[in-house]
């Protein structure tokens, strides 16, 4: 799979994973969502499933483990920033 074709793909998924937990994530931001999601979607499947798919150029379930993995990305960011914001306003 070619870098371009992997970053776009990363983008979209980002995106999607942004807009599904409510936030609005920028090009560069989505790709990177993406792309991480893509690597902790991979671990997730592989502890659920016990099976290594990445060898795998392109499949749906690939793609819906990226949006999983991306989904928890944007959700444990979230998190962080919330409780960022939260200690430093009660300062």
């Amino acid at each position: 799979m070619s870098i371009i074709y992997m970053l776009i793909i990363g983008g979209i998924v980002g995106w999607a994973a942004a807009r599904i937990m409510g936030h609005d994530a920028g090009i560069l931001a989505s790709v990177v969502i993406g792309v991480i999601g893509s690597f902790i979607g991979g671990l997730i499947s592989f502890l659920i499933t016990g099976s290594d798919q990445s060898y795998l150029a392109f499949s749906w379930v690939g793609l819906f483990w990226s949006l999983i993995g991306s989904i928890v990305l944007v959700a444990i960011a979230g998190s962080i920033t919330s409780r960022s914001r939260r200690h430093h306003h009660s300062m």
